[in-house]
């Protein structure tokens, strides 16, 4: 996956000069915008945060407190996204979710369902330390059901690896059984196979189960279940698939329909820039037949418009 995001480390890197750009970006009357976007967008977040320690030494200021004070709205909530460690990033919106007014499901499902193993092992780890409570308590506190049970599962990161060959047919049967095949749903199984096996054994499953069944997963997961549960069964579906085509889904959904969900469309494109933006770009043209490039573009307005097309990875997206 290497090489996949549309923001790269920058070559010539000077944390000390970046830091000064800034500075004077933010000085005197009016704040230079294009310079904080362009500077920004073209460093990798390791990077930003080196600036961010060359800034406080140079000027013992807050390089994310400053950017707060010049900028307003959107942009200033993409810019300090930006500036945020990504493993903080993603405990820092869990909290949030948990914490609010009310339990922000879409998020929980998103950042659980679409994380490696190692990086919700990371997660968890930089929750506790972050906030001094355990992440795991604080999820099932504010969700029930089946929908908290395959959380804490997803939670757990200890799905199987590799294939299984032998249960490839088994579990398709037992999916189909649980489901399609009898009157009323057996969530449980559902929840067992979809949250424990690997990606690429799920892929197997879903094929064997199209045979069986006639039907694709991820129609049965919309037919058999409903609420938190089934948004987060159809996330982990996809995910196993594909993790691009997942984001390119969201990104289109956080677009389409009446006004924009800005914070969707934020978190999406700052958590991927550096990760897979290459390939969600290619799988968002093919599954929607124009560009993210385009759909960002009328969409969205001003300096926010300019950093999120540049975190896209230029037009040709």
């Amino acid at each position: 996956m290497a090489g996949r995001g549309s923001v790269r480390a920058s070559g010539n890197f000077n944390a000390n000069q970046d830091a000064e750009t800034l500075y004077k970006a933010m000085k005197g009357l009016g704040t230079d915008e294009d310079s904080i976007i362009k500077l920004l967008t073209s460093r990798s977040n390791s990077q930003r945060q080196q600036i961010k320690a060359a800034y406080k030494t140079l000027h013992g200021k807050d390089l994310v407190g400053d950017l707060q004070g010049e900028l307003g709205g959107k942009f200033e909530t993409l810019v300090v996204a930006l500036m945020t460690p990504p493993i903080l990033y993603d405990v820092t919106l869990l909290r949030n979710a948990i914490k609010g007014a009310g339990t922000d499901e879409k998020v929980l499902i998103e950042i659980l369902s679409s994380r490696t193993a190692q990086q919700v092992k990371d997660i968890t780890a930089a929750y506790r330390q972050e906030f001094d409570a355990d992440l795991e308590e604080d999820v099932t506190g504010d969700t029930s059901g089946h929908f908290r049970r395959l959380l804490v599962i997803l939670l757990q990161a200890s799905r199987q690896q590799g294939v299984q060959e032998g249960n490839i047919e088994t579990d398709a049967q037992t999916l189909f059984s649980a489901g399609e095949k009898n009157y009323g749903t057996d969530e449980d199984q559902f929840i067992t196979i979809l949250g424990n096996r690997s990606a690429e054994h799920l892929r197997r499953v879903f094929a064997a189960y199209m045979k069986l069944a006639g039907y694709e997963m991820e129609e049965s997961v919309k037919r058999e279940t409903s609420g938190g549960l089934r948004d987060l069964l159809l996330a982990v579906v996809k995910c196993a698939r594909s993790v691009p085509a997942y984001f390119a889904e969201t990104l289109y959904y956080s677009m389409s329909g009446a006004g924009t969900d800005d914070q969707t469309l934020i978190r999406v494109m700052v958590s991927r820039s550096e990760v897979d933006m290459l390939d969600i770009r290619a799988d968002y043209r093919r599954l929607f037949a124009k560009s993210l490039h385009s759909a960002i573009q009328g969409d969205t307005s001003g300096d926010y418009r300019k950093a999120l097309l540049l975190l896209c990875g230029g037009n040709d997206a």
